[in-house]
């Protein structure tokens, strides 16, 4: 991953995490801004780079790396400016959980319930104190597959009930009664019923909300290890200038959405919290962003460019939230004519496109020091004179190692980055 070090002077941390909806900092893309949404990006990217999707493995869905040295093995620039507060791991209780959880084929899997799912990051101690505020990092992982996927999981709405504060759910709860009456529901309830009681989908909310007393990783749900975590990093730097960032591309878009709201929805209403997203598919109804929209605290932007911002739509009842930022892949004289939606949804090739996107009339130009070849780490989306392989971010000899007794096996995780179950 390439430098994403904050530039010399700017504007305010604040305005950054969009105090005031990123007003003067899009057209054209501010500098600041734009390192602090590549930094998103490849934290984002760290999650990706750190799952174990093999399935010959017996730690298929975990993280291949621990705390101590997860952004070093990631490669993650300034990796020394940050470190792992707490890995997130999650459930879901889905008619396909396949379709989200990665099962290891071994019968000595370390989970048959569970997956690592992301990570909580604050900046360090010796950083923190040069910057003069602590950072909260919050990365969700995602998936590559299209958008079949979110059929799959369930693009039904659901009442987003058990995250709302108290006083908000006996509210919920009277108009949901008021509304259905005992009988069957008219276009017209459904409409008040949109209006009024606030619904996400229903595979965001099971991933995010599950639990399963079957595995030591998610005794808790993710978000009770979430919320969690972060209260105890309001305890601990309670003292010092703090923020909160939440980041993922993909379904991690999706539950950075969810989870950003539960948090100002639950009692962190008196520090910035933004979430900055890639490829996020829509999250929630009407009421969802109406109820967002009165945390004045909160901010979600999204990187647009491909097909799955757009998907459940909107007659499915699903309402665009954030602020959008379009970009364009086509600008890119590195990237090849794509029609494979799969490529417009590459977080790489988004990254890069951010990199150097300036504006719809501009041209595009890397205005950030950022290697081109970061965008065939998995995918195929370069032109072949940029002569980088495809998928080149890979293990080496895909893990694979010559034992004592001359056999070649699945090497063993160090003991730092065996999976250690934290809740």
């Amino acid at each position: 991953m390439d430098s994403t070090t904050e530039p010399a002077a700017g504007p305010a941390w604040s305005a950054l995490l969009g105090e005031n909806n990123w007003a003067g900092l899009l057209e054209p893309l501010d500098v600041h801004l734009r390192t602090l949404i590549l930094r998103c990006g490849d934290f984002c990217q760290g999650t990706y780079d750190a799952f174990n999707n093999d399935a010959n493995s017996k730690y298929a869905g975990s993280s291949r790396y621990g705390h101590a040295n997860f952004f070093d093995k990631v490669m993650l620039q300034d990796a020394a400016n940050y470190e792992i507060a707490s890995f997130l791991y999650a459930t879901a209780q889905v008619s396909f959980p396949e379709a989200f959880l990665l099962h290891s084929l071994s019968r000595e899997s370390w989970d048959r319930e569970s997956n690592w799912i992301g990570y909580v990051a604050v900046t360090t101690d010796q950083y923190s104190k040069s910057i003069g505020r602590r950072e909260i990092y919050v990365a969700w992982r995602g998936t590559t597959r299209n958008y079949e996927w979110v059929n799959v999981l369930g693009a039904e709405l659901v009442s987003a009930e058990q995250l709302l504060r108290p006083e908000n759910n006996n509210t919920v709860n009277k108009t949901g009664a008021d509304a259905g009456g005992g009988g069957a529901s008219s276009s017209s309830d459904e409409e008040e019923e949109d209006d009024k009681i606030p619904k996400v989908m229903r595979g965001w909310l099971s991933m995010y909300t599950s639990d399963d007393s079957k595995s030591a990783f998610t005794k808790l749900s993710a978000r009770d290890q979430l919320v969690t975590k972060i209260n105890e990093l309001r305890e601990k730097y309670k003292g010092e200038k703090l923020s909160i960032a939440l980041t993922g591309h993909s379904l991690g878009a999706s539950l950075a959405v969810v989870s950003g709201f539960d948090l100002v929805e639950n009692g962190v209403t008196d520090i910035p919290v933004a979430a900055f997203l890639f490829g996020c598919p829509q999250v929630g109804n009407k009421a969802f962003k109406t109820r967002i929209s009165t945390h004045p605290n909160l901010r979600i932007m999204k990187n647009t460019i491909d097909v799955i911002p757009h998907y459940p739509g909107r007659l499915l009842g699903y309402r665009n939230i954030g602020t959008d930022v379009v970009i364009d892949t086509r600008k890119s004289p590195n990237l090849k004519d794509s029609k494979d939606p799969g490529d417009w949804h590459n977080l790489q090739a988004m990254l890069h496109v951010v990199a150097g996107w300036n504006g719809e009339e501009g041209e595009f130009e890397l205005k950030v020091k950022r290697s081109v070849a970061l965008v065939n780490k998995s995918c195929d989306f370069l032109k072949t004179e940029c002569s980088v392989p495809a998928l080149w971010w890979v293990e080496k000899n895909k893990g694979m190692v010559r034992d004592e007794n001359g056999e070649w096996v699945l090497a063993p995780p160090a003991d730092e980055d065996l999976p250690v179950p934290e809740y």
